[in-house]
């Protein structure tokens, strides 16, 4: 039996949903596994989770000092930035990369590692001596099989409000096209867990610029994967896919793997899944600089670059075309669950 100590979040978040699969596709392996969070941990986001399997878990996380040893690698699941931390002597870093400059620190922190395996080809390439394991499709998401608007062609945009994601340019684009167009319907979920609420308000107000659309809808974090899995069902057209730089994007994947066309803006990690015949893809016009003085700071230690951006009337053009076909199945986009799993990506790792 191999012996793993695994360092990373379990929580709702994207990390933690990584963490989570990666550990069930550990438990398939029976690999025996120490298991050192960080953070809280709340898998209260699982509900499918075997009784045998959080059993696991919680044997891991609570039998992990009695069990260790020195000579057992760690595979910590964690950013750059505090991924100096070690458990064992020998850590391997799974981590996730999106911009375009790294920096000395980030640099050496990677050389810090025994080994150190990022999410996208992208980023390895930005780094020297680095490997990439894609991330998978998680088997919990499925076909509801619900009818929800038969009568509009509902777009939705998932992910959390940033520059980086451009979540303000891809709604006004939208309403500039479809605005109070009631053949159309735009839901968004772009709840910045690190945002204060008035915060978050003041965002949504900023984008609609203080008029009324009635065919637009904001809902609030969902916590449940039940209920991420619902939205993404109820979609008829992806455009989270439209963010400037990602290091997989998992719910835009996820849609394409449920047979949804995303709109993808073709740079970064959506290279590695996305291509003309599973997405509508839009080629980037320019670059510019991904600071926010928010999330990024310039001349910051970490994260400092450049993001993809696009011309609007691309973008419009896209979704035009998005509509000609969101009512047939993707069928190339369903295959996508074949190629990328997380048993997959755990052997690509444990390689």
């Amino acid at each position: 039996m191999k012996e793993l100590i695994y360092k990373g979040p379990l929580n709702s978040l994207s990390f933690g949903n990584v963490s989570y699969n990666l550990l069930k596709a550990m438990y398939k392996q029976d690999i025996d596994v120490s298991i050192f969070p960080i953070g809280k941990v709340d898998v209260s986001s699982f509900e499918e989770t075997s009784t045998d399997f959080r059993k696991w878990m919680e044997s891991a996380v609570k039998n992990r000092f009695s069990k260790l040893k020195s000579d057992v690698p760690t595979l910590q699941m964690w950013h750059l930035n505090g991924s100096e931390h070690r458990v064992s002597p020998r850590q391997i870093l799974y981590t996730f990369y999106e911009m375009s400059e790294p920096t000395v620190n980030e640099i050496n922190l990677a050389k810090f590692q025994d080994k150190v395996v990022f999410s996208s080809s992208y980023a390895s390439e930005k780094f020297q001596g680095s490997h990439h394991a894609p991330l998978g499709f998680d088997e919990f998401f499925c076909k509801t099989d619900k009818s929800y608007m038969p009568n509009k062609i509902h777009f939705g945009l998932m992910g959390k409000f940033e520059k980086r994601k451009h979540t303000e340019k891809i709604i006004k684009s939208w309403i500039k096209k479809y605005g109070n167009n009631y053949d159309y319907q735009l839901t968004c979920c772009i709840t910045n867990p690190f945002f204060k609420k008035e915060q978050m308000e003041s965002a949504i107000g900023n984008i609609l610029e203080g008029k009324r659309y009635g065919n637009i809808n904001f809902l609030p974090f969902l916590p449940q994967n039940s209920q991420v899995n619902d939205f993404l069902n109820s979609i008829d057209i992806d455009l989270g896919g439209m963010s400037g730089a990602e290091g997989w994007n998992l719910p835009s994947f996820n849609a394409t793997c449920l047979g949804k066309w995303s709109v993808v803006l073709n740079a970064t990690s959506h290279k590695d899944w996305a291509n003309k015949d599973n997405c509508i893809l839009v080629e980037p016009s320019e670059t510019e600089p991904v600071y926010d003085n928010i999330f990024f700071h310039q001349g910051s230690d970490f994260n400092q670059g450049d993001i993809y951006t696009f011309d609007e009337q691309d973008f419009i053009e896209a979704m035009e075309k998005a509509e000609t076909k969101c009512k047939i199945n993707n069928t190339q986009g369903e295959k996508l669950k074949e190629k990328f799993t997380y048993q997959n990506t755990l052997n690509k790792i444990l390689e």
